[in-house]
């Protein structure tokens, strides 16, 4: 089959106007890089997901989720196949200390508006800026708090469109892992538990935790966001400044000079810019300190 015929057999289920062909990734990604999808589609319910999932499992066709784009990187090829996204499932309810938001919502928002109903505990997840599905296929955490600590269960959809609950246990959370990112499953929504705190503390404990942020990243440029996985006894960022790498980079990709783990697109970057910037971190890092760094962004795609 064609991606045309792909198209005009999910228009069936899933409103027309939501489906786009060759769309470039560049403005669906942080990094504003990256080529075109053959099929792109945004989903605005959870049956349109899960028919979305179930067609293309059963017709062997290649697909991405992608959520906010945060944490990926697309190469300049593009990518085969059908990418959905759930960014239009964005819903977020409070019910007493329960927080129950779908994938598509932004994690920071559900952390704010937690804070607004004065509760604690979802402060660290004030300035991350990926989607809730993302946070929890990666575990994501910041500032000495990840979801682990705070989450209930999560609705997701198997690669063959089956609906599971999935308990804290059976989502096996650890260091950016999940059982979520093992299986290749599809957020759909998550449960989180709070406590009651005193809004004058949360309100005092994010302001702090903003200012760390705004201070300390390059937010005026476009970027994955903190580019590696903390290697066990270091920090990445500490290692690749003490390699004398901030300021370098390939084409007008950088390791950003206010945040050594970090790469920014200062403007004319490419995919292939910003993945051999990656390497050549890893190279030099490797060569002076012996030390592996692994990618905690998802770097997919076809090549140019």
């Amino acid at each position: 089959m064609t991606k045309e015929q792909w198209a005009a057999d999910l228009a069936q289920s899933v409103n027309p106007a939501n489906i786009k062909l060759d769309e470039s990734l560049q403005q669906y990604t942080m990094t504003k890089l990256g080529g075109k999808a053959d099929v792109f589609v945004l989903v605005e319910t959870e049956e349109e997901a899960a028919t979305v999932i179930r067609y293309a499992h059963k017709n062997n066709i290649p697909l991405l989720m992608l959520g906010n784009g945060s944490n990926m990187v697309v190469r300049d090829g593009g990518l085969r196949g059908i990418v959905v996204t759930f960014s239009f499932l964005d819903e977020i309810h409070i019910n007493g200390d329960h927080v129950y938001a779908q994938s598509g919502a932004l994690i920071k928002d559900v952390s704010k508006l937690a804070a607004a109903a004065s509760l604690t505990g979802f402060e660290f997840a004030c300035g991350i800026p990926g989607s809730v599905g993302g946070a929890m296929a990666m575990n994501a955490g910041a500032y000495g708090g990840e979801i682990k600590d705070i989450i209930i269960s999560s609705k997701v959809l198997t690669k063959e469109g089956e609906i599971l609950i999935l308990s804290k246990d059976e989502l096996e959370l650890s260091y950016r892992q999940s059982i979520i990112a093992k299986k290749g499953y599809y957020v759909l929504s998550s449960e989180f538990q709070l406590t009651k705190g005193v809004q004058e503390e949360i309100d005092a404990k994010i302001a702090d935790l903003t200012f760390q942020r705004e201070s300390k990243q390059p937010l005026e440029y476009p970027s994955a966001g903190s580019v590696f996985k903390r290697p066990p006894g270091h920090y990445a960022g500490k290692l690749i400044q003490d390699s004398g790498l901030q300021g370098k980079g390939v084409g007008d990709a950088e390791v950003s000079t206010k945040h050594a783990g970090f790469i920014v697109n200062k403007g004319n970057a490419t995919a292939t810019d910003y993945i051999a910037t990656i390497q050549m971190v890893q190279r030099v890092v490797k060569e002076k300190f012996g030390i592996d760094l692994e990618t905690e962004v998802k770097i997919v795609g076809d090549d140019l």
